[in-house]
């Protein structure tokens, strides 16, 4: 299937994809331009343009000043990329030891060059992984995403305890301070405490050590 469509118009199908699933919001639920947009770094108008030709391929319904959403053909689309990337980020932290800030960036190029004889290969090589090292879910070969429960660590109650499910893979500089606090898929966090408008968070991992967290930053960790 992705052999059929350009690289540009698979990355603006994944893009809808990873909005609504950032967003815990149903894959078919309309994203807006400018969110398409500011996830691609391009204009508006730019995104404007590729989303109505998507929505002539019939891979996305557009519908102005509303957003757009993937249709069932531009689904499969998305999820044959995010798997793509998914088991190369895999491959290349597991096999290859490349640190976990740095694979985005390669799978991001490669995603759109894996033929699917070198993704069973991956697949299978790796034990049929279910999560990156980001701790998002690899879709299956049929293309069927779990169903996603986390919250964001920021809109955590404070003293509540969770576990973190996946952090966001696309912030180098992110995921470099999240290694160095201890905060990986699988760690233990507590919000031991909060400061006004929209401040850092107090962190306890493992229950070991408190870190202060920015809110940014903890936007970007999903917990459950």
């Amino acid at each position: 299937m992705l052999a059929t469509v350009s690289p540009s118009a698979q990355d603006y199908l994944k893009a809808l994809f990873l909005e609504t699933e950032n967003q815990n919001r149903l894959i078919d639920e309309p994203v807006s331009t400018n969110a398409i947009a500011q996830r691609l770094s391009v204009s508006a108008p730019s995104a404007t343009a590729m989303l109505k030709k998507l929505h002539e391929l019939g891979l996305v319904m557009h519908v102005p000043y509303q957003g757009s959403a993937l249709t069932e053909a531009g689904q499969r689309v998305a999820l044959e990329l995010v798997r793509h990337h998914r088991l190369l980020e895999a491959y290349l932290v597991e096999a290859l030891g490349v640190p976990w800030d740095q694979v985005h960036k390669e799978a991001e190029i490669l995603e759109h060059v894996l033929s699917e004889e070198l993704e069973d290969r991956i697949d299978a090589g790796l034990g049929h992984p279910t999560s990156d090292p980001h701790g998002q879910p690899i879709p299956s070969r049929e293309g069927i995403m779990p169903a996603r429960t986390e919250r964001r660590l920021s809109d955590m109650e404070e003293r509540a305890c969770s576990t973190v499910s996946w952090v966001s893979d696309n912030l180098p500089e992110v995921l470099r301070y999240l290694a160095a606090v201890g905060i990986r898929p699988g760690a233990q966090l507590q919000i031991v405490g909060r400061t006004p408008v929209g401040g850092p968070l107090a962190v306890l991992v493992n229950g070991r050590e408190t870190h202060s967290i920015p809110k940014g930053v903890a936007e970007s960790v999903w917990v459950s």
